[in-house]
């Protein structure tokens, strides 16, 4: 039991791990997995998510990532912010979670559990299912759980007259039946990420509905293990780095991605949040702070990669000397430049804060929005500044660190591989890392998750217009405007007199 008289025990790593051997369905490929806590594609990376919960759990963590309620201690991601120093712990939970993973665990536990807080700061925008909604919130809290979430449809499915005049299932998931105990649900959605390491599912709808799709409006949460839901994963990285040195980053920090299949799953109605209502099924995220602070999450999350990706392009410019040339160091200063900005924004969302809804504070949203903005745009371009800074330092080392167990080879290319700088051994490490996060395959699903990390660029700026003060820009253009006429016509002041 994690509950104890008068206070939360957080779960320690070993029951965490333990709660994903529970009978969950997942494939890759034809290959059924047993458990993702032993499979060789999975396993490094589910023990990297058990060092987050020790992390949190840690004595010395105890007051800085943790919060009391009612005489009960939870991780401070559950808390609902009533001050600015509640922002910030929520922050400084955020942050270290993204430091174990250098921001490569985009949905690590903090990140869904963000978004079910903040809606849980504003219950009453889901109506009759507000209790629901409170209620699960109290439950993921108290077991200090793990919940994704899948609320893209699959791309199929934006021609469902095709599949009708196919005589064919619709791909998107929906309801297509009811009773007395509650829902039944088949179809797919996407992606979810993390979804294999998870003990909950949030399905739900981050794109609007168009007005007659109530039956794939429903919103609601489901457990991994749920019969009749399985995981389609996409190709594992993690199988493929047997060798931590070769692929440090793909070694231990593959969240994979996975489609979520649905046949005939029951959810029974006290976990259901949104039904029958295409509208609501999109406005829970802007109308209550889950958006926010799901969002803040991730823009903290970025700033600690981004924190990796300068100090990859300062060493790797230092192990060749390059770090001495003026262009260079002016690319470096930019980089760093970036950085701060990035940094400055996150502050901002603390120092500007909102009060909202009544009696809590919220992020700053604009500026929220904007970092989300910044970093969708931001990623590529810095990634390619990178690679120009390795230019072809990555290609020069020998395939693998087999070189070192022979003797010839290894005097060879201890001798010829070193720079005055750095040896050849740690010289190749760095490259290591320098490829796993700019060049692999690993890198490769990274560039292409940023660019779609909040959705697609449109929908973010879309975002960013919705929180846009209009009213005072507008002003500020018609008050200048107002200060001045065509020579002879009356100042508007003197007019008005």
């Amino acid at each position: 039991m994690l509950v104890r008289k008068g206070l939360i025990m957080l779960r320690t790593g070993a029951e965490y791990l333990e709660s994903l051997r529970d009978g969950r369905v997942i494939y890759i490929g034809s290959e059924k997995v047993v458990d993702v806590t032993t499979h060789p594609a999975f396993r490094n990376a589910a023990r990297s998510f058990a060092a987050i919960y020790d992390m949190k759990r840690a004595p010395e963590n105890r007051d800085t990532f943790t919060f009391e309620e009612d005489g009960e201690r939870y991780s401070a991601y559950y808390l609902r912010a009533k001050t600015k120093e509640d922002l910030v712990k929520r922050m400084k939970l955020h942050r270290a979670i993204a430091r174990m993973s250098h921001g490569l665990l985009g949905r690590s536990p903090d990140h869904v559990a963000g978004f079910v807080a903040g809606m849980a700061a504003n219950p009453s925008v889901f109506g009759r299912y507000a209790d629901n909604l409170l209620a699960y919130y109290r439950h993921l809290r108290k077991t200090d759980g793990y919940a994704v979430y899948a609320v893209i449809p699959p791309q199929a499915a934006r021609n469902p007259e095709y599949y009708e005049k196919q005589n064919l299932p619709v791909p998107t998931l929906r309801v297509v039946r009811e009773d007395d105990s509650g829902v039944v649900i088949s179809g797919m959605k996407m992606l979810a990420t993390g979804a294999v390491f998870a003990n909950e599912i949030w399905i739900g709808n981050l794109i609007p509905l168009a007005p007659n799709q109530l039956a794939e409006s429903i919103t609601c949460a489901v457990p991994v293990n749920a019969k009749g839901l399985t995981l389609w994963t996409r190709k594992p990285f993690e199988r493929h780095a047997p060798v931590e040195f070769e692929n440090p980053l793909a070694h231990r920090f593959d969240e994979t991605d996975s489609m979520v299949m649905c046949d005939e799953v029951k959810v029974p109605w006290e976990r259901v949040f949104v039904h029958n209502d295409a509208v609501l099924a999109r406005e829970i995220y802007i109308k209550t702070p889950a958006h926010c602070y799901g969002n803040h999450q991730s823009n903290v999350r970025f700033h600690e990669k981004l924190r990796l990706l300068v100090g990859l392009a300062s060493r790797v410019t230092q192990a060749s000397g390059a770090d001495q040339v003026p262009a260079v160091r002016e690319t470096l200063g930019r980089l760093a430049a970036l950085e701060a900005s990035l940094g400055g924004m996150i502050a901002g969302q603390i120092q500007d804060a909102e009060e909202w809804p009544a009696g809590y504070q919220t992020f700053n949203r604009r500026y929220m929005y904007a970092a989300l903005n910044w970093c969708t745009e931001g990623h590529s371009a810095i990634v390619d500044c990178i690679r120009e800074l390795c230019g072809g330092g990555v290609f020069q080392m020998p395939a693998d660190i087999s070189v070192m167990q022979d003797k010839g080879l290894r005097e060879a290319f201890e001798g010829y591989w070193q720079t005055p700088q750095i040896g050849a051994v740690a010289r190749m490490k760095l490259f290591k890392v320098a490829w796993d996060l700019i060049g692999s395959e690993f890198a490769g699903r990274h560039a292409q998750y940023e660019k779609f990390y909040a959705g697609a660029s449109f929908i973010v700026r879309n975002h960013n217009f919705r929180e846009a003060p209009w009213d005072d820009f507008h002003a500020a253009v018609d008050e200048l405007m107002a200060s001045y006429g065509y020579p002879g016509e009356r100042p508007v002041a003197d007019a008005a007199n």
